[in-house]
């Protein structure tokens, strides 16, 4: 077991990592935020008023928190911190997640912060000064319709806010979802009072004479009125203490398949990570990256991390003071649901229930599938997609839309 191990980043992937080390190893976690640990993925079931926040911790372990790690020593093996004190490590490992995008719009001065009123939604205390700023009536915009701004848009519809989403791209979910499926979900946003704008982009910001948004203005000069703006433009990778430190960095910190970086003794997982020329901001490579981490510091025999095929998994409830007739919708998504010349597409379609199922064959494998509604043939579906194994001769294709995914 290597002796110091040093883990910058308390989020998910750190915090897994830890836990899996146990007591064998002495782990130091350093954590910027004040926050235990806690689950990233339910923060819009926090902002929406159904978990309070202690209920999303994760497992405890052992966090320096409040501390920003400011610079990588790689001669000396340092981390120095913000509060001034330095941490020797034997290794190191980068779990420093990722920062909300930013877009680039009038209002938004460089390095000025945000006007008041104007909110990304990525931690704890993005969810609670959200919370402090929303009531029955606040006009509320929300920029970014990817799963977390129809994430953020629901939950913000549940508080009785008046909430419009405003989404550059032609539909909703354009990573996971289909332009039916689509429909279906803007359909279900719609019945919660969710004002949704598709193919909308947004130019600036209005601010009134005390500083705070006004209003949201888009491309065609067209202004939507708000007193509370979230930015859901999506993340990127935080690589900032990597590249200073001279690590590969690309588009994420570059790894192997033992997720360690250019440096033998720096490792990098979640968020943050590039491997394989992927990045994929998932909680769920994050926790397999930390797994398999924990087994190559362990020197255990262990398989190498070889990527990683997530499903998209998301329940939209009705909001109190919405239509009560309105269901939950539960959603599912994974693999590409966009057929290519050549693949076989099964699709059935209920818009009566709001019911939606895809999938898409291409030979003999499943690459990819989008359901809405009924999800009880999620499972057996995303297993034969995970395993990426040839689907049985003596199964019909519409079987695969049966309850048990016809497997």
């Amino acid at each position: 077991m290597t002796s110091e191990i040093v883990v910058i980043g308390a989020g998910t992937a750190g915090a897994r990592l830890a836990r899996q080390l146990g007591a064998a190893a002495r782990v130091t976690v350093i954590g910027e935020e004040n926050h235990a640990p806690y689950n990233r993925v339910l923060l819009a079931e926090v902002l929406a008023g159904r978990y309070a926040a202690d209920v999303i911790a994760l497992p405890e372990v052992p966090v320096r928190r409040g501390v920003r790690a400011t610079s990588i020593d790689r001669e000396r093996r340092l981390v120095h911190c913000a509060d001034g004190t330095s941490v020797a490590y034997d290794r190191l490992v980068l779990a420093t997640g990722s920062n909300p995008v930013l877009p680039p719009l009038r209002g938004i001065g460089i390095g000025a912060g945000l006007p008041d009123g104007v909110h990304p939604f990525r931690t704890l205390d993005d969810c609670a000064a959200l919370s402090a700023a929303v009531g029955p009536g606040t006009r509320a915009v929300v920029v970014g319709g990817g799963l977390l701004g129809v994430s953020a848009a629901r939950a913000l519809a549940t508080r009785g806010a008046k909430v419009v989403l405003a989404q550059q791209g032609e539909h909703l979910m354009e990573r996971q979802l289909d332009a039916s499926a689509s429909a279906l979900l803007r359909t279900h946003l719609e019945s919660l009072g969710v004002e949704v704008h598709t193919e909308c982009r947004v130019r600036g910001l209005r601010t009134g004479p005390d500083g705070a948004v006004g209003a949201v203005v888009l491309a065609d000069g067209f202004a939507l009125d708000a007193e509370v703006v979230v930015l859901a433009c999506g993340v990127r990778p935080r690589v900032g203490l990597a590249a200073d430190a001279g690590l590969e960095v690309r588009r994420g910190i570059v790894v192997d398949d033992e997720l360690r970086t250019s440096d033998p003794y720096i490792h990098a997982i979640g968020d943050c990570a590039e491997h394989d020329g992927v990045v994929h901001g998932l909680a769920g490579p994050a926790l397999e990256q930390a797994d398999v981490l924990a087994s190559v510091l362990k020197a255990e025999e262990a398989p190498r991390y070889t990527g990683f095929r997530a499903l998209t998994r998301l329940t939209l409830t009705s909001a109190p003071e919405a239509d009560h007739t309105a269901a939950p919708l539960d959603l599912a998504a994974f693999g590409d649901p966009t057929p290519r010349p050549g693949d076989d597409v099964v699709q059935l379609a209920d818009a009566t229930r709001g019911a939606y199922r895809k999938v898409v064959v291409r030979g003999d494998r499943l690459v990819g599938g989008v359901l809405m509604g009924d999800l009880a043939s999620v499972g057996a579906l995303a297993r034969a997609w995970e395993g990426d194994e040839a689907l049985p001769d003596s199964v019909p294709l519409l079987h695969l839309l049966t309850n048990d995914g016809g497997l």
